[in-house]
């Protein structure tokens, strides 16, 4: 485990954390499957000191889960899914995790599709609802809820077997400061505290592109339907597609995970994710893979804002 982990955190001396696999504007990208409503369940959880395991099951699909904590500081997720086997191995202090998922049945590759999503989203939820937020989580069930979250969002495009190196600065830049407006992180704005740009490229053009970029309000600060607000003339439930800088907040933009996840992570690749998967294109669409990678270090290995 030792030198798994050393090697690990030896290769970000030699790898471009979290930057973006940039993909060329006039790539003909497919968009993903349609995507499928979140599954609702039943969660059953049990937390031991440096462990927290257990089932959820939907109907009759069941995801079991366990994370442990297999080394001081060092976490190691898995999840059963559809006959898929997803792992995390992560040692947060030196920002470097393994990832790797495949069949149960013969340990081929494979990937996660449209429904398995669906299940791990729900499972997400639940996890959400369960466990305490933020730091208030005990360590292995917090990594076991930053684990499921990013799988929850894992487009079918993406290699499942991949190392995530994440270092604060490099790869990952904290936005706390603009998810507050009127000093706190929750509640309605009276003075907005715009961020500008979330940013992506896709078929419409690249970062720079006006119709790639939006001006947000980051923070826990409304949702409607568990939707965004957007202003034309007001402001409007619902998410702009591909307007020119249309400014936006709600449903927690720019924090890391599905929605007002359990953590309380804002950070810029995040909400560049948000940008690109709120901005006419599904949650799993490959025009947003490269914002999805440059993201998950983030997931992973950011700290809190509060």
């Amino acid at each position: 485990m030792k030198r798994l982990v050393a090697v690990l955190a030896v290769s970000m001396l030699f790898a471009a954390c979290g930057e973006p696999e940039t993909v060329a504007p006039e790539a003909a990208l497919p968009e993903a499957e349609t995507e499928q409503a979140v599954r609702e369940g039943t969660l059953a959880l049990q937390q031991a000191p440096g462990s927290a395991e257990g089932r959820f099951t939907s109907g009759t699909d069941v995801v079991a889960f366990r994370s442990r904590e297999v080394e001081p500081g060092v976490f190691s997720v898995e999840a059963s899914v559809n006959g898929l086997a997803l792992s995390a191995l992560m040692d947060p202090a030196s920002g470097a995790g393994a990832l790797d998922g495949f069949a149960e049945a013969n340990g081929a590759d494979t990937q996660l599709v449209a429904e398995d999503r669906a299940l791990l989203q729900g499972l997400s939820a639940a996890l959400n609802r369960e466990l305490p937020e933020s730091d208030a989580a005990a360590p292995a069930a917090k990594y076991l809820r930053r684990s499921v979250s990013l799988w929850a969002q894992h487009p079918t495009t993406v290699e499942l077997e991949r190392t995530v190196l994440g270092e604060q600065g490099r790869g990952y830049t904290m936005l706390c400061s603009y998810a507050k407006c009127d000093g706190t992180y929750t509640g309605g704005c009276s003075a907005w505290n715009w961020y500008s740009y979330a940013q992506h490229d896709c078929q419409h053009g690249g970062f720079s592109a006006t119709v790639n970029q939006q001006i947000a309000q980051l923070g826990d600060h409304g949702t409607c339907s568990g939707d965004e607000f957007y202003y034309s003339g007001g402001w409007k439930c619902g998410e702009p597609d591909h307007w020119s800088r249309p400014k936006v907040y709600g449903n927690c933009f720019g924090r890391c995970g599905g929605g007002c996840g359990g953590d309380t992570q804002y950070t810029k690749d995040a909400t560049n994710h948000d940008g690109c998967v709120r901005n006419g294109h599904a949650l799993a669409s490959a025009y947003c893979d490269d914002q999805f990678t440059s993201a998950s270090d983030d997931e992973l290995f950011a700290g809190n804002c509060y």
